[in-house]
């Protein structure tokens, strides 16, 4: 069994910061790549920011230079620095990460249950 367990979201206001974390845990043999995705209501889910198993990263055109994702591999746990927040970042942020979790030695990407996160004044 696996789980991926988010926390850090909440209330703020905006020009605040938030710092979300997603600890991966169970059987993992290998990790890949992790990300954070966010769905806002009535939207589709999106793609956030990403980070490779060589520390690469890629960010949604409107969060660059506002949020950093960075991982730790030791703890299996990947997080997402969010500066500047806006209203307009409000949304569930999901994590997702890829990984090998059995003999099959297959690859396959695994959600987080998700964090609500609102910039609201």
């Amino acid at each position: 069994q696996v789980q991926l367990v988010e926390s850090g979201g909440g209330l703020v206001q905006p020009g605040g910061s938030l710092r979300l974390s997603c600890a991966a845990s169970g059987s993992i043999l290998s990790i890949d790549a992790m990300g954070w995705y966010r769905q806002a209501p009535g939207a589709q889910r999106e793609l956030v920011a990403a980070i490779t198993s060589g520390g690469s990263t890629n960010y949604l055109d409107s969060v660059k230079g506002r949020f950093t994702i960075s991982r730790d591999n030791a703890k299996n746990t990947v997080y997402l620095q969010m500066n500047s927040l806006k209203p307009e970042d409000t949304a569930v942020y999901y994590c997702n990460v890829r990984m090998i979790v059995d003999r099959t030695w297959t690859m396959r990407g695994y959600w987080g249950q998700g964090t609500q996160v609102t910039v609201s004044s």
